[in-house]
């Protein structure tokens, strides 16, 4: 008979998962930045790539935490995502909707990352892992801040262009 799974199980497939995520994040990043037009999401996406790679080092802190050796498992989530926003990047190249796209993609990156998170950080306070718990929350955090960014990003400047190319 098969080991039933539980919550340590799952947080750990979880964390696996984001942890590929977090990867894939950090080389997808430089290539978004490329690709802006606008200065200001270049800027966000460089910044949010130096802030990807401390996520991975405390992704790395939170597998010791929870005695596992870090280790990725595919997500496919993300692999969906960054494959919609390579879309994107072909499709409007050198059109004012360029950035309105990118940053359409790079929120649906946001969003996934802030589910994961809150579920982690969760799962990580039911297991009496507090560490983690806390470490999992700084990166909830700085994810959370970052999709607010890119939402005023958004609304200032490369909505209303995609929109007056129109």
């Amino acid at each position: 008979m098969a080991k039933e799974k539980t919550l340590s199980d799952l947080f750990y497939e979880t964390l696996r998962d984001i942890y590929y995520a977090e990867r894939k994040i950090v080389k997808a990043l430089p290539k978004m930045a490329r690709a802006a037009n606008s200065d200001d999401l270049k800027q966000a996406f460089e910044h949010h790539k130096d802030e990807t790679e401390g996520h991975v080092e405390r992704l790395q802190k939170v597998f010791d935490i929870f005695g596992k050796r870090a280790q990725g498992k595919t997500c496919e989530a993300i692999e969906g995502i960054i494959s919609e926003a390579e879309e994107i990047m072909d499709s409007y190249k050198g059109s004012a909707a360029l950035d309105a796209g990118l940053i359409a993609s790079a929120q649906a990156v946001e969003h996934y990352e802030i589910t994961r998170y809150g579920t982690l950080k969760q799962w990580a306070e039911q297991l009496g892992l507090k560490d983690a718990a806390r470490l999992l929350d700084e990166t909830l955090k700085e994810e959370s801040k970052a999709d607010e960014k890119l939402t005023k990003v958004a609304q200032s400047a490369a909505n209303v262009k995609a929109k007056k190319a129109a």
